[in-house]
């Protein structure tokens, strides 16, 4: 359960925040499915930035058209045009956004694809903040993220720890509209929070460098 108590300092950091850099994210959705409601998040997020977040912008970068991955379609070091491209998003990115769905206690193919995919040498997740959210039945996705944690350590990326967001889709009250549409107003204030400690935790680990 979220701490709805720093409502105030979050949004103080959030304006001194604005003073900073741009951090340019790159949000990743584990599902393929039009309405689905992981993609309603990044466009949730994406709006909550337009809106209130300064100094950050999340850009969603589609991998539903990435052939598998596949050692044999690279040529002189170089992956197909899709692939690349979708590697230059990452390797430009500043930070990465995951929105996915839970599929048999585990990250949806198509997710594990773009992972692979932008892991080939050089390995361009590396050293990357990401974070994590996700709408799901069951426990809201929460075995899909932990998963996810555990492939990123591999990659070196460095997820924040908190706050987590698991959307139990299905429970009451409505949390999605019919066209994937976060709807839940209280829903959308924990993304807020996530996206805000996603910022700070992406200018602190830029001072580091």
């Amino acid at each position: 359960m979220c701490n709805l108590g720093n409502k105030e300092e979050m949004e103080a950091a959030a304006a001194a925040l604005a003073a900073k850099p741009v951090i340019r994210v790159a949000a990743i959705c584990g599902s393929v499915r039009k309405a689905s409601f992981n993609r309603g998040l990044i466009r949730c997020a994406i709006e909550l930035c337009n809106e209130s977040i300064p100094g950050m912008e999340i850009e969603h970068v589609d991998i539903e058209l990435l052939p598998f991955c596949n050692p044999d379609l690279e040529i002189d070091g170089k992956c197909p045009p899709l692939v690349e491209a979708f590697r230059q998003k990452i390797l430009e990115a500043d930070s990465i956004l995951f929105a996915s769905p839970e599929y048999n206690y585990s990250i949806p193919a198509p997710l594990k694809n773009a992972m692979d995919w932008a892991s080939r040498p050089p390995n361009v997740w590396a050293d990357k903040p990401a974070a994590v959210v996700s709408a799901a039945g069951g426990s809201g996705g929460s075995r899909a993220q932990y998963h996810l944690r555990q492939v990123g350590v591999f990659l070196d990326l460095h997820f924040i720890n908190k706050p987590e967001l698991f959307i139990k889709a299905f429970e009451p009250p409505m949390k999605f509209d019919s066209d994937g549409n976060l709807i839940d107003p209280e829903k959308k204030e924990q993304l807020k929070r996530v996206l805000l400690s996603l910022q700070a935790f992406t200018h602190r680990l830029s001072h580091r460098s």
